[in-house]
């Protein structure tokens, strides 16, 4: 008899505390995350979202074009609550297949709107301008004068000089076709792209590519957006960045709340967070070289700031339609050049 009063005194004791340890996780806020930013910066900024706001996250690394099959697949039962990167057009796509809800708050609102869809569907939390990257010792070493513009990057003495992606491959070289057609129109631009074709070194498939070779010197020129050529530079390589007078384009990577997801109030916290000052300087202080959408954010060193630049807006529903058309017409007119 004693012992079966000692054991239900224990027992006493133990569910109590068990079921108070239950509670606990059942009500813990969890996150699962599709990230199309690279693995290496996802983990950085999620991690500093979950140290502030205690939300664990998971994440799982899909290029935009897996992202969206994936998300596609899995409408009718949704396995991630947030997709976060790709640029903006893509996130417009999510939206109208149906596989986005739309979350507005004070926060998000008082971004520029070239930085938030008017629906509340996406919102971009960072942006990176298009750059020339140029090797200073190559340049030296080759002879070559330092390029400030667009109509520079023509001159005979960049003759197999410059490292670009290719547009039928990477959404970084379609920037340039969109973003000039926006300032120039497309037949202007077309003329600008085949006049510029036989001083490409070679359209690299990815869109970060060029980088890596003006880095080592490969190429004293390379054409991309800029995180790369920033980072390369502060990592000691001879890498300065130019930004083309006549105006650049820009990416406006966005995030995105799944439709049907399970941890909704968890997903609407990442996403205040991911454009806050908080969550902005993460991006400098983690050394991602992405540019803060918020303008009250730190800026990296080097980095002039985003008001400083001369930049070109791109519709990205007029970028998302035109995209297949422009493509093939790059490929028919202008590669054969090269």
């Amino acid at each position: 008899m004693k012992r079966v009063c000692i054991g239900m005194m224990v027992l006493a004791m133990i569910l109590p505390a068990a079921a108070f340890a239950g509670g606990r996780s059942e009500t813990r806020e969890r996150l699962v995350v599709y990230s199309s930013v690279d693995e290496e910066n996802a983990k950085k900024i999620l991690d500093a979202f979950t140290a502030d706001t205690g939300i664990e996250v998971s994440f799982v690394h899909l290029s935009t074009g897996p992202a969206l099959a994936r998300m596609t697949a899995e409408a009718s039962n949704p396995q991630a609550d947030v997709w976060m990167g790709a640029p903006n057009e893509n996130h417009i796509t999510a939206k109208e297949r149906g596989l986005t809800v739309s979350y507005t708050s004070e926060v998000t609102l008082a971004l520029d709107p070239v930085f938030r869809d008017p629906d509340g569907y996406w919102t971009s939390f960072y942006m990176n301008p298009m750059g020339v990257g140029v090797n200073t010792s190559a340049l030296a070493r080759e002879g070559l004068g330092m390029p400030s513009s667009w109509q520079d990057l023509l001159d005979p003495q960049y003759r197999r000089q410059i490292q670009m992606p290719s547009p039928a491959t990477s959404g970084t070289a379609y920037n340039v076709i969109t973003s000039l057609t926006m300032e120039w129109g497309e037949e202007k631009t077309f003329e600008y792209l085949k006049a510029l074709s036989p001083n490409i070194q070679t359209y690299t498939s990815s869109g970060t590519a060029p980088a890596a070779a003006v880095a080592v010197g490969e190429a004293p020129v390379g054409l991309q957006f800029t995180p790369a050529f920033f980072q390369a530079a502060d990592e000691g390589f001879p890498v300065e960045v130019i930004f083309p007078s006549e105006g650049v384009g820009f990416e406006a990577p966005a995030v995105s709340i799944l439709k049907g997801s399970r941890n909704i109030e968890a997903a609407q916290k990442l996403v205040d967070w991911l454009v806050s000052v908080d969550g902005q300087n993460v991006l400098t202080r983690e050394r991602t070289y992405f540019y803060p959408v918020n303008p009250a954010a730190e800026l990296g060193p080097g980095m002039p700031s985003f008001d400083s630049l001369r930049t070109i807006s791109v519709d990205p529903e007029w970028a998302g339609a035109e995209r297949q058309r422009l493509v093939e017409r790059w490929e028919d007119e202008v590669l054969p050049l090269n």
